[in-house]
């Protein structure tokens, strides 16, 4: 039979997969893969969610799609109000999207749009960290800091200036306290908007918990709270990336209130929609609302497909989900668990450096050396030797290369659904011990 999918690899055929049971997906064969990194992040819900389908059937009964240039829909309303009940202190505003990178592009038009409309136009530039990643279109890979992902396509993108990482397995200093190492890192934030002049700067982007490209960096305590205050001493708007670790995937529904920050937009996707639908939003504050409502009373941007009727009531399912089933608090619990059963398997393995992570969101880091942290030679291309070693005994999970620096470096990201048992907390575990062995030899 001819395939006509362009997909993400020319090589080989993927199995086909015909239907959802739980945390688990079922090939056209009958094989049965444990999801343990939900797709990447997405499937928070697993893939069979009887109310999550259910609200999908009576909206489309209903209606499917109205142009949002000319109608809203009850389904985004009903969205939109229940994720500003329950964000960070100021967030009043949501911007639904089709993805997250859909959603990163729209918080970086609507903070320099912000800038315009409030007087200040020399104000432009964007400050983000290295090995952060916010998504593959032109405006959201420009901020990203992944070195692999940004070669190819340099010449196309705006001139975005990176800092260290919060990366501490690689970078605090011995002797040097977690909480100092996360301000000495922070500091560097200050001393580039110097550099570069406050008066020209207009945002900060980073992930609460660093995802793809690091493998569940978490934010050490007190980081997040000092990059609050240089935003707020040089003006300048914090938009924090939580597509990846936010709704409910490090047992909080956004992950910055763990850091106890609010930040000025946040960009949401993935586990939002837990993959029902394709959904993304922003989540903005009143006063970036109010300035573009005073001044030209008109967002400069827009999509199709945004405000999507079928992919808010399904969205909103999900939130119902989380919140009513009391999921944020199985996700604190199972991820427990979860960091127990990985130290338990490879706190003493002689390639394991590290194991990291929050809630259901965890890293393996895999080094040639523990005493010295040396990474694997990148010719080896362990991560993707893990991940079809995991793939065959049917789990998926999510290996990474280029850990540290785009280039060197390998970890695996976990991040199962939020239902996830304790007996298939075993089975993952049990299986990602034999690939992770079996990649090895």
């Amino acid at each position: 039979m001819p395939h006509h999918i362009f997909g993400r690899s020319t090589s080989g055929q993927l199995p086909v997969a015909v239907a959802g049971d739980g945390c688990y997906i079922v090939d056209a064969a009958g094989k049965r893969y444990l999801d343990g990194s939900g797709g990447a992040a997405v499937s928070c819900l697993g893939h069979s969610d009887e109310a999550v389908r259910a609200a999908l059937h009576a909206q489309l009964d209903r209606i499917a799609f109205a142009h949002t240039g000319f109608f809203t829909s009850q389904a985004a309303e009903d969205l939109a109000d229940l994720l500003v009940a329950n964000a960070p202190e100021g967030l009043e505003r949501v911007y639904l999207v089709s993805g997250g990178s859909e959603a990163v592009e729209a918080a970086l038009k609507l903070a320099r749009q912000y800038f315009l409309e409030i007087g200040q136009p020399q104000r432009h530039r964007v400050i983000a960290r290295r090995q952060s990643y916010h998504g593959n279109t032109l405006g959201a890979l420009a901020a990203g800091g992944n070195a692999w992902r940004r070669a190819q396509f340099a010449p196309l993108l705006v001139e975005t200036s990176h800092i260290a990482p919060c990366y501490e397995y690689r970078d605090r200093a011995e002797g040097e306290s977690a909480e100092a190492y996360g301000l000495r890192v922070a500091d560097e934030l200050d001393a580039e908007i110097r550099r570069l002049g406050p008066e020209t700067v207009m945002a900060f982007i980073a992930e609460p918990v660093v995802g793809a490209t690091a493998g569940a960096v978490p934010a050490v305590p007190g980081y997040l709270k000092r990059i609050r205050e240089i935003c707020d001493r040089h003006g300048v708007l914090l938009i924090l990336d939580e597509v990846m670790c936010g709704m409910g995937r490090t047992g909080h529904l956004f992950a910055c209130e763990e850091d106890g920050v609010a930040p000025d937009m946040i960009a949401i996707a993935k586990g939002l929609g837990a993959g029902y639908q394709p959904i993304g939003a922003l989540l903005t504050s009143g006063r970036l609302y109010d300035a573009i409502a005073s001044g030209s009373g008109f967002f400069q941007h827009g999509h199709t497909y945004m405000g999507h009727a079928m992919a808010a009531a399904g969205a909103k399912a999900v939130l119902d989900a989380i919140l009513g089933r009391g999921l944020l608090a199985r996700v604190r619990s199972q991820g427990d668990k979860l960091d127990a059963a990985l130290r338990a398997a490879f706190a003493q393995h002689p390639h394991v450096g590290d194991i990291r992570g929050r809630g259901l969101f965890r890293g393996l880091e895999l080094v040639a050396d523990r005493e010295t942290k040396a990474p694997f030679e990148p010719a080896r291309r362990l991560a993707a030797r893990i991940k079809a070693e995991a793939f065959q005994a049917g789990l998926i999970c999510y290996p990474m290369g280029g850990t540290i620096d785009g280039v060197n470096g390998d970890h695996i990201l976990l991040a199962p659904p939020f239902i996830i048992s304790d007996d298939q907390i075993g089975e993952l575990v049990d299986k990602l011990a034999g690939a992770v062995t079996r990649a090895l030899a």
